[in-house]
């Protein structure tokens, strides 16, 4: 057995719950939804900068987003795993409108007849439309950055630590869970930016990480962690997609570098938290 894989094999030991489940909430009030946390969020003129435009998913605003940006994504105001997440498309060519689900792709003449359809996909629940960014590319699959911060055993927030996920070739999202291939940071920015322009944009990250963190707990007083979900555009803006306040670290499990998963490991372990570290679905980058 290699020294990562001894590594990993003792973290799991120590941190798994012994319930199968991802992880122990802990007491105290947690924010709700996905919406809840974009419109708390949106009162920060600097966060504002860096959050796609997100509306809650009517047929008239679905409609009016589509015409705006060309490609929005759909998702889901609770939930997790980048379950339900659909990205939907307006074309310049016939037919005029396609959406994704997992391994499923539509295609539509009208915009009624699509939104019929995802409609029915939606199951009922309530979704957001977000508009869409165009994701940096890795071997031809777009990527995201997951940024964990934590309350430090000394007092305070940390950003301990970031990871890329790049999408299973034939799916729209990047979740380890739903077949994504987990690389280093670094690893998948090197070919986008220079080491300089790498540093300032991950600290740009923790900044703003950093700054949700502080804003989420004024409301939220049982926050501990948080996992922000960053999309890098063309120009290396960073876009916060997502703030998940139940995190899974598995995908840190995967990297050759543990330094990272044990420093979250160390952190949640002060604070009561325990983690199971089984990453079924997600695969190792090469």
């Amino acid at each position: 057995m290699t020294r990562n894989r001894k590594i990993a094999k003792g973290l799991r030991a120590r941190s798994h719950s012994g319930k199968g489940s991802k992880s122990v909430r802990t007491k105290g009030r947690i924010i709700g939804d996905k919406w809840s946390k974009t419109i708390a969020m949106r009162k920060d003129l600097t966060l504002k900068k860096h959050i796609p435009r997100t509306k809650l998913a009517t047929k008239d605003s679905l409609r009016s987003m589509l015409k705006q940006y060309g490609m929005v994504y759909v998702k889901p105001t609770r939930g997790s795993q980048g379950r339900g997440v659909m990205k939907m498309e307006k074309r310049k060519a016939k037919p005029k409108y396609s959406y994704q689900l997992g391994l499923k792709k539509s295609r539509f003449t009208t915009y009624a007849a699509a939104y019929r359809a995802i409609r029915k996909d939606m199951k009922g629940k309530r979704y957001l439309v977000q508009k869409g960014i165009r994701l940096l590319k890795h071997k031809s699959r777009p990527f995201d950055i997951r940024l964990m911060v934590q309350r430090a055993p000394h007092g305070g927030w940390e950003a301990t630590g970031t990871v890329g996920r790049a999408a299973h070739p034939r799916k729209i999202v990047t979740n380890g869970s739903q077949g994504g291939t987990i690389y280093s940071t670094v690893h998948l920015l090197k070919k986008h930016a220079g080491p300089a322009r790498r540093k300032r944009l991950l600290k740009q990250m923790d900044r703003l990480a950093l700054r949700t963190a502080k804003l989420l707990r004024r409301t939220s007083p049982g926050i501990k962690e948080l996992g922000l979900d960053y999309a890098i555009d063309g120009k290396l803006k960073p876009w916060i997609l997502e703030v998940n306040t139940v995190p899974d670290p598995c995908p840190f499990s995967l990297l050759a570098d543990q330094t990272m998963l044990r420093r979250i490991v160390r952190y949640g372990k002060a604070y009561g938290k325990t983690y199971s570290l089984k990453c079924k679905k997600a695969k190792r980058g090469k």
